[in-house]
């Protein structure tokens, strides 16, 4: 009985999360438990158990006397958010090339080809990233990084693509395969890094994370009415 109700309890978690980071729930949308547990088949003790560990990710907020809802994504936090990812990360990327040897290169190329022969979708779920994907995404992006000498640079570039993650995953549905061919995008960096043509990489490194940014707002996805998204998010 015990291990029936743990795998209750993931499953309504990982629908959950599922339906959250493909789209399904909109950012802001309100999370009642009587739509939840008709929507899922479970009871309202395992909803809010898993709407908690939502919580924990960043993907559910929790107001006070407003009860639990989706995530909201905020354009003043996205605009300012991009705009400190294109300074720091672009500037990381320039000590990366001209300090890094041939070993970070060999690491770089190493981990583009795992993200290249990744599959890109979830293959029961295409309207979300693969969490395999997702994961050799951000070792690419880390490693593209490491080259450069500064631990502090690297550790603030680090935290700004992680707060990122949220906005990134929901482009999802909106992008992928309909209007950006982001393995190609990953594959020039990859050239300009090899060539260590600094001003090129920088520029294709800026274009990448900002096109992103272009996507989500074009959507109409983000609430402009929202200031900013959890710091956990």
């Amino acid at each position: 009985m015990a291990g029936q109700t743990k795998t209750r309890h993931e499953q309504v978690y990982l629908s959950l999360r599922g339906d959250i980071l493909a789209g399904r729930l909109q950012p802001g949308q309100k999370l009642p438990f009587a739509d939840l547990s008709t929507r899922y088949g479970f009871s309202v003790g395992v909803i809010r158990e898993a709407l908690s560990r939502l919580v924990e990710q960043g993907l559910v907020v929790n107001a006070p006397q407003q009860g639990f809802c989706v995530t909201p994504l905020s354009k003043v936090d996205l605009m300012n958010l991009t705009q400190a990812r294109c300074e720091i990360e672009t500037l990381t990327l320039r000590h990366a090339i001209n300090e890094g040897g041939i070993d970070w290169q060999s690491e770089v190329l190493a981990s583009h080809h795992r993200l290249a022969n990744t599959p890109m979708m979830e293959a029961e779920d295409p309207e979300r990233f693969s969490e395999e994907w997702a994961e050799a995404h951000r070792l690419f992006h880390e490693t593209l990084l490491e080259g450069c000498d500064n631990p502090r640079l690297t550790g603030v570039a680090t935290q700004l693509r992680a707060a990122a993650e949220l906005y990134r995953r929901w482009t999802a549905p909106l992008s992928e395969g309909k209007r950006r061919d982001a393995a190609a995008e990953h594959l020039r960096i990859v050239d300009a890094v090899m060539e260590r043509n600094a001003d090129l990489a920088v520029q294709l490194l800026n274009d990448h994370i900002a096109l992103t940014t272009k996507i989500l707002l074009e959507s109409g996805s983000v609430d402009e009415s929202q200031e900013a998204v959890p710091a956990s998010a």
